[in-house]
């Protein structure tokens, strides 16, 4: 019997070359991660968090009046809320760029990979 895996089963030379096209799309995937910011806030924009596609925080802005206050702990509060939105975003971000890297990416004869 022959079919689009051939007579003996999947054809690994293309196997192999696709798998190779899965890996450098996901490193590019991963490159342009690094380059894509996001942001998170709390305290209705009294401190902001940046952070990369590959969760690494760049910078933290904390709005004056928040310092002027004097409340250590709501500023520990508000900047690990601000930090945790960003990470969620920079998460969510990854999530959604390497769904859509994999859509086109199915390996010949893998089942479930669509190919």
């Amino acid at each position: 019997m022959t079919g689009p895996t051939g007579p003996s089963g999947p054809d690994l030379g293309a196997w192999m070359q696709r798998a190779k096209q899965v890996q450098e799309k996901l490193a590019e995937v991963q490159r342009e991660l690094a380059r894509r910011t996001v942001e998170g806030s709390a305290g209705a924009g009294l401190v902001t968090a940046k952070a990369t596609g590959e969760l690494r925080i760049l910078s933290i802005e904390i709005d004056p009046q928040l310092l002027a206050g004097g409340d250590r702990t709501m500023l520990q509060d508000l900047v690990a809320a601000a930090v945790n939105a960003a990470l969620q975003s920079a998460q969510r971000l990854a999530q959604e760029e390497m769904q859509r890297a994999a859509g086109g990416l199915a390996l010949p004869g893998v089942p479930g990979s669509g190919g």
